[in-house]
């Protein structure tokens, strides 16, 4: 099923915002990743069906990957503990690396290109620069098919 190019941003902002308030709230403490997903103020302002689909697959997705997301973050970050990286950079990283390296279907320059207009919508003036970097090092990475991803930048 091919979605417009604004169902997937808006999707993806959507599970941008639900992966970013989970860094407060953890799934753990709500009856469920799909609550938290559906409790969403965004979630419940937004009327499209398939917009909330691609949130719940890229929500659902980076929380079962997180760990292996986060391990690629930390050996992208240049000595950059996970803890000290904001917030709203890390939700972004997290949710670029799962697009890179799990879905086929959204080439590596998308998912980098998609973070960094997430990063000027909701970091600050460091955001993007940062965010850049680490996933322009990975996706070399993904090229190199040191990851096991068969993606070209």
């Amino acid at each position: 099923m091919a979605q417009k190019k604004g169902t997937r941003r808006a999707g993806r902002t959507l599970a941008f915002q639900v992966l970013y308030g989970l860094a407060f709230a953890p799934a753990e403490a709500a009856p469920s990743l799909e609550w938290t997903l559906a409790e969403n103020p965004a979630a419940l302002d937004e009327t499209s069906d398939e917009v909330k689909t691609f949130a719940w697959e890229l929500v659902r997705g980076v929380w079962a990957k997180r760990d292996e997301l986060d391990q690629i973050i930390h050996k992208h970050s240049k000595h950059w503990k996970l803890h000290r990286i904001a917030k709203v950079e890390l939700a972004i990283l997290r949710l670029a690396l799962y697009e890179m390296l799990h879905c086929a279907d959204i080439p590596l320059k998308v998912a980098i290109n998609e973070a960094i207009e997430l990063s000027k919508q909701f970091g600050d003036e460091n955001s993007r620069n940062f965010i850049n970097g680490i996933l322009d090092a990975a996706a070399k990475t993904v090229d190199n098919g040191d990851l096991g991803v068969d993606k070209k930048f």
